[in-house]
């Protein structure tokens, strides 16, 4: 299964959207009446008694609920009575958290989730199975043995059978879930990733208890309070930091609510959507075995709502006439959000129905405020889909969908809505839009402006929800020019996915006078095609017609509208600079040189539109590093562009190749763009007042760390290397090689050696910095830990560039520049600058004859 964290920003997640490939349960762990109540009978094979009558085991004290398995709690106990009929039925077990202690989460978010069956074992037992899907076959081929033969699923757990239901008509086993729910079952409790992260290291069964559970038509709801011990310090991994929660530091040990749902799956799974690179949806895969393959299939298929016509409309729907659906998609408003912003949550979710018009749906999808006072319904039970509200300072939201492993079926989704996301949408309003509208200047916005930010977030993650990936090349479809035509960018957006990282129309100058539909991102061409292509009639007997169908309906909507292109760099092709996050158009030089125009003219104005009464600067501070952050933004959009390589998956039917070189015109446009903007010093960043404000200059320069890393960038041997690959693939006319890289970047850097300027610490600082990297890529350092490449998938030739041309090209460069340093040494008057090219020459000599 692929998975994707699929958040406002990037946010590394415990929590896994969907569990398909589960780890391995502990079937040890239950040993309590319903389990192991007799544990040498057990292993023995005999049970120790058989089922009771039922009115010993269900006497009138009971009181029972009705529903996918009828709920008897008598005294302080707790009966499932499961229908025969429910037996082999898949059941999805989804865990949330409900309450938590600080640092370790909110309420609402998914814990664990599986996929579990009960069935008849021997000795008058029911067994839990925990179903792990990943290779199939069909039951009428003879491979189906084999299949069959090598996957077979975990007991988790043995229930010894209480009593027989009372209906015969009906037959049923009750069996004892009190000390399996109460106890720290892996496949209904934490998973062992939440419990490594926190160190927990057992269950308190004293601390620990069932709160309640309810039952409903498909899905039963068990609320439980876990106590579990825990160290301080934490679980870490390199890279990853350990967590130590407050709760455990001080008591030794964590309390949390969890709310288990049992969800009963379709009987019949919904018709799958065979999944295409060109249209991104989330996916679930398994593997297909068959009698008459000469090759092993892997089936992808999209993630996606079961969105059906009425039995009447059916004809009508596949004609293309618009039609109602048999269940509509809707999203509650959890009652903890402030009721100021849930009209605009609302309306970022009713946003999508004119995309599903275009699949024949009219009012598919609807946004509601949770009904407070129907105390039938809960927050987390699985039947519904809300919006939860967290209280919390991260500045983030994240769309996660809960579906049918076998379909891919979206059954529910919990929507993560941090409350500190206003002021994430806050600063990068402020930054990308200050400069053209008059409501971004100032540290509290406006209620309407507020709200308009948190509908496009809203609509934004409602997307995830409907099963779309992130879709970053959408933005390099806009021409850069039109997103500064009032018209044009008004009518269309400056983007055609509200699924892209293209926060706001940065490139709109202030003389171009583009009101607020031009500024925001919406819902556009790109999500219409996608939801249509999801969600329509695609006709065909069989997945593979529908194969041919998909593939033909694809190739004519790209055609008819090339801003319906998918591109997205998530475990794809990181070298594609038209699949990049917070960009906009398709010139990344021009449209960031519109962006820093913008910031010249913002920055000054900084102190004006941050001032608060009493505020210790600390506004300043903090919008300074967002208008940093963002001209970082531009000089990263821009560097991708260099050893660039373009990825646009194509069927065989559509002409062209899949991989093109990004064009050398481009290349060199860049590494100017890098020597005019980032390593020619900019000034215009060192503004004193402000800096005299907020930095102190031993606690570093913002500049210097941006040119470092620029340049750290620029350099990376990864890069290089691939230059020289496309060389070899595409040919010296059309690829802009390492040793035109570096001749360019030289000559940007080492202005000084033919003016004899004096040379500026900001200078010296780079200077120096590319003299070491050329030095480090000739004689690179032993690592001093083990690392793990994750290098770019596409033409990897890993960290190793010994035997690579980059050697020789850095040594060639360095050769040169020593020749120059020698011969601008006595014609520079500037005594700090003398003694730096001296050193620099030394340096050199150096790197170049160690001994």
């Amino acid at each position: 299964m692929k998975k994707l964290f699929v958040g406002f920003t990037l946010l590394l997640s415990i929590c896994s959207i969907a569990q398909k490939k589960n780890p391995i349960p502990d079937s040890t762990r239950h040993k309590g009446m319903g389990g192991f109540a007799d544990l040498a009978a057990f292993m023995s094979g005999k049970s120790s008694d058989g089922p009771k009558p039922y009115k010993e085991v269900i006497t009138d004290k009971a009181i029972t609920k009705k529903g996918l398995f009828t709920v008897h709690k008598v005294e302080d106990k707790y009966y499932f009575e499961i229908p025969d009929a429910l037996l082999g039925r898949e059941i999805l077990a989804v865990v949330r958290f409900a309450k938590v202690p600080t640092g370790a989460g909110y309420g609402g978010e998914i814990a664990n989730q599986n996929t579990l069956t009960f069935e008849k074992g021997p000795n008058n037992s029911i067994f839990l199975r925990v179903i792990t899907l990943v290779n199939t076959a069909d039951s009428s081929q003879a491979i189906y043995k084999a299949v069959s033969n090598s996957n077979v699923n975990s007991i988790a757990s043995s229930f010894n059978i209480a009593a027989k239901g009372k209906d015969s008509l009906h037959p049923s086993s009750i069996i004892d879930v009190t000390e399996f729910f109460k106890g720290d079952n892996q496949p209904v409790s934490l998973g062992s990733a939440v419990k490594k992260r926190y160190s927990f290291s057992g269950e308190s069964p004293d601390r620990s208890y069932i709160e309640s559970i309810n039952t409903y038509e498909i899905n039963t709801e068990i609320r439980t309070v876990k106590t579990f011990s825990a160290g301080g310090g934490g679980f870490s991994f390199p890279g990853i930091p350990s967590s130590s929660l407050p709760a455990a530091n001080a008591a030794g040990a964590v309390t949390l609510e969890l709310n288990t749902s049992l969800l009963l799956l379709p009987k019949v799974p919904m018709e799958k959507r065979i999944a295409d690179k060109r249209v991104g949806y989330f996916t679930e895969e398994y593997t297909q075995y068959s009698d008459d393959q000469q090759h092993v299939d892997t089936k992808e298929f999209a993630t996606r709502w079961r969105l059906e016509p009425n039995d009447s409309d059916v004809f009508k729907w596949m004609r293309g006439e618009l039609v109602e659906p048999k269940k509509p998609i809707i999203y509650y408003i959890d009652p903890a959000t402030p009721k100021q912003w849930r009209p605009y949550l609302i309306a970022g979710i009713n946003d999508w129905q004119k995309a599903f018009e275009k699949a024949g749906f009219k009012n598919a999808i609807i946004g509601k405020e949770w009904p407070e006072n129907d105390t039938t319904m809960s927050l987390e039970d699985a039947r519904f889909s809300v919006l939860r509200y967290f209280a919390s300072d991260v500045e983030n939201a994240y769309g996660p969908n809960v579906h049918d492993p076998r379909s891919g079926e979206i059954l529910e989704s919990h929507i993560g809505w941090y409350h500190n996301v206003m002021k994430l949408v806050h600063d990068w309003y402020m930054i990308q839009a200050g400069a053209v509208d008059p409501r971004a200047r100032k540290m509290k916005f406006d209620e309407a402006l507020m709200g308009d930010l948190i509908r496009f977030v809203s609509s934004h993650e409602v997307g995830h929800t409907l099963g779309l990936r992130h879709n970053m090349g959408s933005s390099s479809k806009t021409p850069v020019e039109l997103l500064r035509n009032k018209a044009w960018v008004e009518a269309h957006g400056h983007t055609a996915s509200i699924m892209d990282y293209a926060r706001f129309n940065y490139v709109a100058q202030p003389e171009d006078s583009i009101g607020k539909m031009g500024l925001y991102p919406r819902i556009g061409d790109y999500d219409y095609w996608a939801i249509k292509w999801g969600y329509c009639h695609i006709p065909g007997a069989n997945e593979e017609e529908q194969k041919k169908a998909s593939n033909k309906m694809i190739i004519a909507a790209l055609k008819e509208n090339p801003r319906n292109w998918f591109g997205s760099f998530e475990g794809g092709n990181m070298s594609d600079p038209r699949t990049q996050s917070e960009d906009l158009g398709d010139d990344a030089v021009k449209a960031s040189e519109y962006g820093i125009k913008n910031l010249q003219r913002i920055l000054p104005q900084l102190p004006t539109w941050t001032k608060e009464e009493a505020d210790l600067n600390d506004n300043l501070s903090d919008i300074y590093g967002q208008l940093v952050g963002q001209f970082r933004r531009y000089i990263g959009h821009v560097t991708r562009n260099i050893g660039g390589v373009y990825e646009t998956f194509k069927s065989v039917e559509q002409p062209g190749a899949v991989y093109e070189i990004t064009p050398k015109e481009k290349q060199k446009s860049a590494a100017a763009f890098l020597n005019k903007q980032v390593f020619t010093t900019p000034r215009w960043l060192l503004q004193k007042d402000i800096l005299d404000k907020i930095n102190n200059p031993s606690g570093g320069d913002p500049v210097i760390a941006l040119q470092e890393s620029a340049l750290s960038s620029l350099l990376n041997a990864d890069r290089l290397t691939r230059m020289q690959a496309c060389v070899e693939r595409f040919g010296a006319d059309k690829a802009y090689n390492a040793i035109e890289l570096l001749t360019d970047v030289q000559g940007g850097l080492f202005t000084e050696l033919l003016t004899h300027k004096p040379v500026d610490i900001y200078r010296r600082m780079l200077q120096k910095s590319y003299v070491d990297k050329l030095a480090a890529i000739i004689n690179p350092p032993a690592p001093a830990i083990p690392t793990i490449n994750f290098g770019d998938p596409l033409f990897s030739f890993g960290s190793n560039t010994s035997r690579s041309d980059l050697p020789a090209i850095a040594r060639g460069q360095l050769v040169q520049l020593r020749s120059q340093l020698i011969a601008a040494i006595p014609l520079t008057t500037d005594k700090l600058s003398k003694l730096h090219l001296q050193d620099l020459q030394e340096k050199i000599k150096r790197t170049l004859d160690p001994k």
